[in-house]
C-alpha cells in the first residue's frame, strides 16, 4: 500500500525513531511502512492518522 508517511515525517524534521517513539512501534516497523514492505494494522493506521491529524485516506493509498 502506497503512503505519505516519509512525506508527512519530513515535514516536521522527524526521524524514523521519532515517529516510532510517537507511535510505541519500533523504527524498523516505521522503515517497513514507509518503504512498503508492511502494510499497518488497522489500529496502527488510526494512530498514524490521529497523529498527522488527517483521514486514513489522506495517508495511505492502495496501488
Amino acid at each position: 500500500m502506497k503512503n505519505r508517511l516519509k512525506i508527512l515525517r519530513a515535514e516536521r524534521n522527524w526521524s524514523q525513531a521519532d515517529l516510532a517513539d510517537h507511535l510505541a512501534v519500533s523504527r524498523q516497523t516505521i522503515n517497513a511502512i514507509e518503504t512498503e514492505k508492511y502494510d499497518p494494522s488497522l489500529p496502527l493506521a488510526f494512530k498514524i492518522a490521529d497523529l498527522f491529524a488527517l483521514r486514513i485516506e489522506d495517508i495511505f493509498v492502495p496501488h
